[in-house]
Order: structure tokens, then sequence, then C-alpha cells
């Protein structure tokens, strides 16, 4: 039997905020997003129950705490129009508060100062005089809600109802029901932007945005797996035009390679590379080889709109914590212990990930905002460079202790996992040549088959292959859709026909997730419709992504050392050592080889001092060798000087 897996994939900080001396675009207007965007986001701490009551305290504690660390962005996260009453949730039709166009508009009960049509201008209003940038989460497209209604569409330039080739033009005009968000299939759909109804809908809702003040929008269900790189276009050029900058955020990130994000990072200014990340060790682990990637591709602070983008690591879930997908407010701390806090913030600070903070900042405690605080962190975040992995290092078990768990040996190597095979189906940018592989065969039971050109694994281990059918829809929309999706197809892995295989998964994964065989009843929407093309690519007609097959090998009891370096502007060495294992291991690396990854540096016969960041100790290297015992899912950040 075939296993089919889803890859998901002492230098103080200014007290000035540092996008306040941000460099000048050609035309004079600030550059945007010229170091990593730093803020609060309500999600983790609130899911989508935050009140405006409680949003302006949070925010006025980050203008009294937060704001002289750079932390300037506070962001309403989703669900701000859905109405909290008994069978509301996240994924529940008919709750939300549209206007008449088809638009969500803020739950009065909630936002009480949006009554009135004045949605969050009020709100804003009130963040901007505290010195803060107001941001709200958005989704996909448009609500079934509104097109079940089928409002009509705003023509923002006339003023009223749009009109093209000679009839008003309405939401089920332009929803794309069988494009639904794959994990808030009831909420949300794609529109059809070919129809200049359907550019007219997206541009009435980012106008409407700036009008209320809005500078910072993340837009979900859009990128990783759920990509829809139509919208994203329109809207980033939508935002181009707008005389009030609004900072472009991306999200999901779910199975997001470098060669996925270069299509859109110079759209956005930040953009998830992972699924949600919560306080679980799993979570944390699962950033460290994404995040390597992203540095060698050359994607941190690359060109973005209207300024720069940065890969996004997802919000820090410190302190005072609610649960994913939870109907209720903060109720419990964070499940991450204080060593691995440490190992996640070091490694986004590192990684130059935006820093969005997640706990509720009503309960900050003294620890956590230390921690979110840490000068040389939020140094290391905004001004430092050639950030990158750095994999000259070896470890071993610490003698002194008593933790037997493990028997690390003297190695350079950063895993020590058990592995086993696995065929990997997986997601891709067309145009990239690990795409094209598939073609038609015809199996004994005179179904064609649509199998992946290489054995994979074992050399006695067959071919992937999938049985293919006509994609069939519901007799109503069958008509609809028979010029749209001729040629495409339903996919199962047996010759059983009401189970077919779809591209995402139906509910929003962590970032340790993997989607494992998303075999679910057949259904018409385009999440489980694919296309053979010649060139041997076979498309997901949701996403637009293409299917590509990997041998891998399956990890069990990961762990490892990892170590990432950076240099500051003025002339230092930052590099921070990573226990991943289940035991204190000792990490050592040579001052000789830290020139291998540093343009212009010869540190040979360099001499060294300098500082570790979390014990505060002075150090002097004197064998060219930088040398310290990590506690368990902890790190060691060195801040060095070397003549």
């Amino acid at each position: 039997m075939k296993v089919f897996v889803f890859i998901s994939i002492p230098f103080l900080i200014p007290l000035l905020n540092p996008r306040s001396s941000s460099e000048a675009l050609s035309d004079g207007e600030p550059e945007h997003a010229s170091f990593p965007p730093r803020g609060w986001n309500s999600y983790d701490s609130f899911c989508w129950t935050i009140s405006e009551e409680e949003f302006l305290q949070s925010a006025e504690i980050v203008s009294n705490r937060l704001r002289p660390h750079g932390y300037e962005y506070v962001v309403v996260d989703y669900l701000w129009y859905r109405r909290k009453v008994k069978g509301a949730y996240p994924d529940s039709l008919g709750f939300d508060v549209i206007d008449e166009w088809g638009r969500m508009i803020p739950d009065p009960d909630r936002w009480p100062s949006s009554k009135g049509g004045k949605g969050f201008t009020e709100v804003a209003k009130k963040v901007h005089n505290m010195g803060l940038k107001f941001g709200i989460h958005v989704m996909r497209g448009i609500s079934t809600q509104a097109v079940n209604a089928n409002t009509p569409i705003l023509d923002t330039i006339s003023g009223g109802a749009y009109e093209e080739s000679g009839r008003k033009w309405s939401a089920k005009d332009i929803g794309i029901k069988e494009r639904a968000c794959a994990w808030m299939q009831h909420g949300f759909m794609s529109v059809d932007t070919k129809l200049g109804a359907g550019r007219a809908f997206l541009r009435s809702l980012y106008e409407q945005y700036a009008e209320w003040g809005v500078d910072f929008v993340k837009h979900d269900c859009v990128f990783g797996d759920d990509l829809d790189i139509n919208e994203i276009s329109f809207v980033s050029e939508v935002l181009k035009q707008l005389d009030r900058p609004i900072l472009y955020s991306l999200s999901p990130g779910t199975s997001v390679t470098p060669a996925m994000a270069k299509d859109v990072s110079g759209l956005a200014n930040m953009y998830r590379i992972t699924g949600d990340d919560w306080d679980s060790w799993g979570d944390v682990m699962a950033h460290f080889d994404v995040t390597r990637d992203f540095s060698i591709a050359s994607m941190i602070g690359a060109k973005g709109l209207l300024g720069k983008s940065w890969p996004d690591l997802d919000m820090l879930p410190l302190g005072w914590l609610t649960d994913p997908g939870s109907n209720e407010g903060p109720h419990r701390r964070s499940n991450l212990n204080p060593n691995e806090q440490t190992t996640q913030i070091t490694l986004w600070s590192m990684a130059k990930s935006p820093l969005m903070f997640g706990g509720d900042v009503r309960k900050l405690d003294e620890t956590t905002y230390n921690l979110i605080t840490n000068p040389t962190l939020l140094e290391i975040n905004s001004f430092s460079s050639n950030n990158m992995e750095f994999p000259y290092i070896t470890s071993m078990r610490d003698s002194k202790s008593r933790d037997d768990v493990l028997a690390w040996q003297s190695t350079r190597s950063r895993t020590d996992v058990e592995i086993s095979d696995t065929q990997v189906l997986g997601l891709t940018g067309c145009m990239n040549s690990k795409a094209i592989g598939w073609y038609v065969q015809a199996s004994n039971q005179d179904l064609e088959k649509i199998c992946w050109k290489e054995k994979l694994g074992s050399r006695h281990q067959e071919p992937l292959c999938l049985y293919k059918r006509e994609a069939l829809f519901p007799l109503h929309e069958r008509m609809t859709y028979k010029q749209q999706y001729q040629g495409k197809l339903h996919l199962t892995t047996t010759d059983r026909m009401d189970f077919c295989l779809g591209a995402s998964s139906n509910q929003k994964l962590t970032s340790k997730e993997f989607k494992r065989g998303a075999l679910l009843p057949c259904r018409w929407d385009t999440n489980q419709v694919w296309e053979l093309n010649f060139n041997g690519t076979l498309v997901n007609s949701y996403s637009g992504l293409c299917a590509t097959v990997n041998d891998v090998e399956a990890k069990v009891n990961s762990g490892g050392t990892r170590s990432w370096i950076a240099t500051g502007r003025r002339g230092e060495i930052y590099i921070a050592f990573f226990n991943l294992n289940p035991a204190k291991t000792v990490i050592s690396a040579k001052i000789s080889d830290l020139a291998k990854v540093l343009p212009g540096k010869n540190l040979n016969g360099t001499s060294c001092k300098g500082r570790e960041v979390w014990s505060g100790k002075e150090i002097a290297v004197t064998d060219q060798t930088i040398s310290m015992a990590v506690e368990i899912h902890g790190s060691v950040l060195f801040v060095l000087n070397c003549d």
C-alpha cells in the first residue's frame, strides 16, 4: 500500500522608530517596510472575538510600553465583521455584517464606534493619536454571504452600481463558488479578476480601507497552498494607486518555497513562509529549514511593494494566549518553556522576520517583556546584514549533563534522525522543472492512470500513480462549467471513484503539520480539480500550482544543532547556536570558519572578544574556537568584535 503525503514545507536600538529614518523612493515618498515590520496582532490571544474596548486597551499598552522599541502596528485579526452570538464560529455562515455593496463592515455590537457607516474610522483615529499604525485582517475575494444575497457591485468612480455591457453587475456574477477558501469553505471565495466587475469590487474594498485610515492589511487565504496570484497582483496594483500608504502582508505560508515566493515578493511587503505558528516546540523547529532556504535564495529584504519585502515566520505566541479556532479570549499561558521562547525569538531576529507579538499585552509579564524588547535582538532584526544559517559547527553531548537520552558524538551533522522511505506528493510553481514528469498510463481495469515519470525510493517500488476521471459538477451547474473545465479531472488513489484528491487542506495547519492524503468525498470545488498539460505538468485549478513527487526521508525523533550568523552595522559579528536536541549539548565553531560565509572578512589568527547575550558573560576567544554548552531546546547568542 502506498502512502500519499502532502507536504504543507551592549548595542542599544534607538528609541526612535527605525522606520522614521527610512530611505526615500525616487518620487520622494518614504520607502515601505525599509525594516522588518514590528507590532502586535490580536489573533494568538483573542482569535476572532476581540472587541473595540479590548483592542483600544491593548493599543494603549503597546503605545506606552512597546512603541519605544519599534513596535508600531496594532492589527485586528480576522472576523471583525462576525456577530458574536450563539452559533457563530470561524467557518459559520450567515453571521457576518455586510454593507449594501457586499463589503465586510465591523460588527457594531463589538465595535460600537462603527455605527452610522463609520467603519474603523474612529478606531484608526484613536490608534494614530497614540503614535501607532492601524492594521486589519481580510480574507480572499468575496464572502459567501454577499454572493447568496447577490449584492450589487460598487463602482467607486461613478459612486453607483457597476454597469458594463448594458447591465448592472452583482455578487453572483463575480464570485467563483468552486474556488472557495479551502479551510473556510462557508466563508469566502475568489472573485473573477478577469471581469471588470470583479476588479471593481476589489478596488472598492481597498479604497474603503484607505478611507477608514488603515495602514496595514493582512490578506489571508491567498498564498501558499491557497495561492491566488491574480488577486494578489490586482490588489498590489490598487495599493500602489492609493493616496494612503498601506503595508501589504500575505498569508498563510503552507508549503511555500523560495521559487513560489519570488512570484509575489515584489507585490507585497511581507509574506508567510510556514503554516500557523503556535506555542509548540514542533512549530518552532519547523522554521529552521525554511528560513535557511529563504536566506540562501536572498529573499530577506528583497524588493517589495514600493519598498522591501520580508519572509514572515508568523506571530510570536508568547505570554497569555487563547487556542486556535477558539470562541474565547486569552485564558492560558504559552506552552513554550523559557529556553524554547528564547530560541524562537533569536531565530526570528537573526532571520529578520517581522516581529508581531501575539500575547495579551494587558497581562504582559516582565520576563516576556524583556524578551521581546531585548535591545540586541532588535538591533539584529532591524540593522544586521549577511544573515544566514552557519553550517560550520560541531557538537557533542555535555559530559556534565545527567541526561543520557542521547549519546551525542562530535559531528558536523546538524540532525540525527531515523529515516523511512515515503513518496511525497507536494505542490510547486508550474515553471519549476520539478513539476514536469506526469504521463498517462492505461491500467488493467481499463481505467487510465496519471503516473510520475520516476520510480522513487526502493528500486523495486512502483511509480506513484493516480486514477483519473472526468471532473463532475452538479447537474444544475454542469452547463455553466462544462466549457470552463473541459478536459479537467478528478483524481483518486484507488479505483474507488467516490473519494477525490485535493491539493490543499480543508483546515488551517500549523507550522509542524503535514497535509496527509487529502482524500475526501468528491466535490465540485476546484481544490479537487486537476489538468494534465502536454508538457507533463499536473495543474491544480484552485491554486494554479503544480503537483510534484519527491522521495523523502521521513524524520523521526528529529533533533540536531543549528547556527545562524550575521554582521552588525558597526562591524560586530553575531553568531547564534541552537540546540534542538533533547539533551544539553556543547556547540562549537572555529573563528577562521566564520570568514567562509562573511564577505571580505579574514579572521585567520584574529583575536575576538565580546559577550553572550542571554547569560551576560564576557568572553575572550583564545584558542580560535568559540564554544558553549547549550540547554535542551535552548540557544546562545554571541556578539563578537574581532581585531
